[in-house]
């Protein structure tokens, strides 16, 4: 791509920013104000309402492993590494509450040296930088990788005695706070929220594909053409098992809350479970614990008082139940400049993509297994996403051959790399936010006289 096109491209994604604040009240000859994130209370990291008591116990019993600490050997919680990224779900997923992303104080650095750990903190990991993962999408000899490397190992740590191997080389170093100009192999994940899980995991795969196919006429020539991604050849985000859609994980690769919650407990803490049953690194003097290390309780006495049979699930069933159950953040209150935005990010065609909600089907939590959930059945699901992959350009491609590579899609990226099609695509949604914006200011300007 040429500098120009690049410019071409970043002017339309400020032009887009720009025009969506002119359509939220702003005055023509005002220049636009970021409001920046909105203050009060977080809304988000609550149950979802109407769970029963027995949903609640285990929603409790979810968020309480949620934010324990992860050790080698010799605590409370064993199973950590050989090699991990951090040593608790909530490390990484606590901001604005448990459950969210990146806080604002990064805990890798502490953790880095915990216990007597011998880490250096890699280039792009800050104290006010995000969680960063890091995967390689080549191999040394030029194969593909595509595959997560963790940040630290446990050598050194006082409950890793006898286990010594080293920390991938990230180097060479780019720009510390964005992650940009270094090692080109690398390319980053940050966490991403799991508010509202449960709802998405309950909605049917009929209205994932109704909603697909809906509005073709208008779609085509506006180049939108997501799909479920894809596992199986010929299928298209599929599981690889069942051959029903997946929705979670950064490419959708992950079918369930239990699966996405086993395979990180693996790959991010190195906990191997029921799911996972193997080290990611078996490097002799670092398996330290008999596997998998995370297991149901056997032991554990069945009881009739509530709360008390969800000691015997396994910790990944623990933490799916948490994200199963915990509700998606409480919106802002309705405002004339949201009012106006929303109308505006309509207009201009973006709810195509940004499909504003779907509706669950019957779903159960860990309750009843013929008595559906009050909480999770027939309940909206404000989403503003279609749950669909989308091809948004090569500047964002991460060369990661898992999956199929995404060939079709929303030519309609602000991406460093858009092609004639996508500035083709820019330019007329561009022009209809303007629209919409005239027609917001004339209205606005009709109804305060």
């Amino acid at each position: 791509m040429t500098k120009r096109q690049s410019v071409v491209c970043q002017m339309a994604a400020g032009i887009v920013a720009a025009a969506l604040t002119s359509c939220a009240g702003t005055p023509s000859n005002a220049a636009p104000v970021d409001p920046g994130v909105r203050g009060g209370a977080p809304g988000a990291g609550t149950a979802l309402k109407g769970l029963s008591a027995d949903e609640t116990a285990f929603f409790q019993d979810g968020l309480a492993r949620f934010v324990e600490i992860e050790s080698v050997t010799g605590g409370q919680n064993n199973g950590l590494g050989a090699r991990f990224n951090s040593n608790s779900c909530q490390a990484c997923h606590a901001q604005p509450s448990v459950g969210g992303s990146s806080p604002a104080v990064n805990p890798a650095i502490a953790v880095a040296t915990l216990n007597g750990a011998k880490n250096v903190v890699p280039w792009f990991i800050t104290k006010n930088g995000p969680i960063r993962e890091a995967r390689f999408q080549r191999n040394p000899d030029g194969t593909n990788d595509g595959g997560v490397h963790n940040l630290f190992v446990i050598t050194g740590r006082g409950d890793a005695a006898g286990c010594n191997i080293a920390q991938p080389n990230f180097l060479p170093a780019g720009n510390p706070l964005t992650g940009q100009n270094g090692n080109p192999n690398i390319i980053f994940r940050i966490p991403t929220p799991v508010f509202g899980s449960g709802l998405i995991e309950a909605i049917p795969d009929s209205a994932i594909l109704a909603n697909m196919n809906a509005n073709a006429s208008i779609k085509q020539p506006m180049g939108i053409s997501g799909h479920p991604n894809a596992h199986l050849s010929g299928n298209a985000n599929h599981s690889a098992n069942d051959g029903t859609i997946t929705r979670f994980g950064w490419k959708a690769q992950n079918k369930s809350l239990l699966m996405f919650a086993g395979e990180a407990y693996n790959v991010e803490m190195g906990v191997s479970n029921q799911l996972f049953p193997q080290e990611r690194d078996e490097t002799p003097g670092c398996v330290l614990n008999p596997t998998p290390e995370d297991t149901l309780n056997f032991t554990t006495p069945s009881t009739s008082t509530p709360g008390q049979n969800a000691a015997v699930v396994s910790d990944i069933e623990a933490f799916a139940d948490f994200m199963r159950m915990l509700a998606p953040p409480t919106p802002a209150p309705d405002t004339p400049s949201i009012v106006n935005g929303r109308a505006a990010f309509a207009a201009a065609g973006c709810a195509f993509c940004h499909t504003q909600s779907f509706t669950t089907g019957k779903a159960i939590a860990s309750g009843s297994s013929t008595r559906p959930s009050l909480a999770l059945s027939n309940q909206p699901v404000n989403l503003w996403s279609d749950l669909l992959v989308h091809h948004m350009g090569e500047g964002l491609a991460d060369a990661r051959t898992s999956f199929e590579p995404l060939r079709s899609g929303v030519s309609g990226s602000a991406s460093s790399s858009c092609t004639t099609d996508e500035r083709r695509i820019w330019s007329r949604q561009l022009r209809l936010i303007a629209a919409a914006a005239a027609r917001q200011t004339r209205s606005s300007s009709v109804s305060t006289g």
